[in-house]
């Protein structure tokens, strides 16, 4: 922030240099921008820290990063789920939710409310600068697959892949290259059951939550040619043992989807497929009954598990 050092008399509400800006409420009081009544004002939102915004400004995880790094040394850098927000993965990370960063071993940061502090080395192609300096996506993945568990990182990893910014390439050769390094053991795992193909948070979640479970990796939207030619892409397949389970959302629920999916349903039925359908609630509820059915169904098919 640039603030210019005009006093505030009986200036407008928001000075020209703060609007939609992002600034330490003490800095703007000490230069004459604001009064500490006027900071309390509607104009004005307190973020974390003493780290104020224009109200206008919509609350969400990019504006948290904002407030995080205002004032920071500038080799800070917003990483992990963070970083992934930032490169458009938004179910990475919410308005409350903790900001990543990464600071030099050297660096002295002290704790903040809201902020995960990794003291680790970053080399310069890991780093994108810019206003919100975050991590290149290779690292952004790695990272996130290093600090979370695969239920949370396999999605995030899922939409980076999707989004084009990592490949499977990409992906493989970074696994290699830091091969043996603190944490790689949990980042292979994310890394291999991460998959692009994936249509949504969910079935990335139920997918890993099967593997976890024992069951064979299935595969995202296999292309499945039925009667006259039609193509249908099942969300999860066994393609070898002919058992495919769909994840019903909400957008499920209305008369012209039920249709289509009852169409697709006979025509995978028709061809010798098990459907096997799953639900928010029994995902929440009976997710223990859902692995025994898919495990009863690979089995009848010839899976010994």
């Amino acid at each position: 922030m640039s603030p210019s050092l005009v006093p505030v008399s009986n200036g407008p509400s928001r000075p020209s240099s703060l609007e939609f800006q992002v600034f330490r409420g003490s800095t703007a009081v000490e230069r004459g921008l604001l009064t500490p009544q006027q900071l309390r004002g509607r104009s004005w939102e307190r973020l974390r820290y003493g780290v104020y915004s224009d109200s206008r400004l919509e609350h969400n995880h990019a504006l948290a990063c904002r407030a995080a790094i205002e004032g920071l040394p500038p080799r800070v850098t917003i990483a992990g789920p963070s970083a992934a927000y930032l490169w458009g993965v938004e179910h990475a990370a919410g308005p409350h939710d903790s900001v990543h960063l990464i600071t030099p071993p050297d660096s002295r940061i002290s704790p903040r409310q809201g902020v995960r502090v990794h003291a680790t080395l970053l080399t310069d192609a890991e780093r994108a600068p810019g206003a919100l300096p975050r991590t290149s996506t290779l690292r952004t993945a790695w990272d996130v697959a290093q600090w979370l568990p695969p239920i949370e990182a396999v999605p995030i990893i899922d939409s980076l892949l999707a989004g084009g910014h990592v490949t499977p390439l990409g992906l493989a050769h970074l696994q290699t290259a830091r091969t043996g390094r603190r944490g790689s053991r949990r980042v292979s795992v994310s890394f291999d059951l991460a998959d692009g193909g994936a249509a949504s948070v969910t079935e990335s979640r139920l997918r890993v939550r099967l593997c976890e479970a024992g069951l064979p990796r299935p595969v995202v939207q296999l292309a499945v040619i039925v009667a006259d030619g039609v193509v249908l892409h099942p969300d999860l397949a066994w393609e070898k043992y002919r058992v495919a389970v769909e994840y019903d959302g909400a957008w499920h629920a209305t008369v012209d989807q039920m249709r289509r999916d009852r169409r697709r349903l006979n025509l995978l039925v028709a061809e010798g497929w098990l459907v096997l359908h799953v639900t928010n609630d029994r995902l929440r509820h009976d997710f223990d009954g859902i692995v025994r059915e898919v495990q009863a169904a690979l089995r009848s098919r010839g899976w010994r598990g």
